[in-house]
């Protein structure tokens, strides 16, 4: 299982799927896609509280962390 975690001014929206099962594999890389291009930085998970940003859908990835956008004002 790989999880997508999304976070946002509420928290944190977590999507859980099965790397093995296509269609969720579509939707997840659709769900990167999408908020990549919204302005999130998508970040790999590595052990020891390590992360690679990721400029593209890695299928590999067990963990993603998507992190808004700063804002100033």
């Amino acid at each position: 299982m790989a999880t997508q975690t999304v976070m946002d001014h509420t928290g944190d929206t977590r999507h859980i799927f099965d790397l093995a099962d296509l269609s969720a594999l579509a939707e997840a890389e659709r769900r990167f896609k999408e908020l990549t291009g919204a302005g999130f930085t998508a970040a790999k998970r590595l052990g020891d509280g390590k992360s690679e940003v990721l400029k593209s859908f890695d299928p590999t990835a067990e963990e993603t962390l998507f992190i808004p956008r700063l804002r100033g004002g």
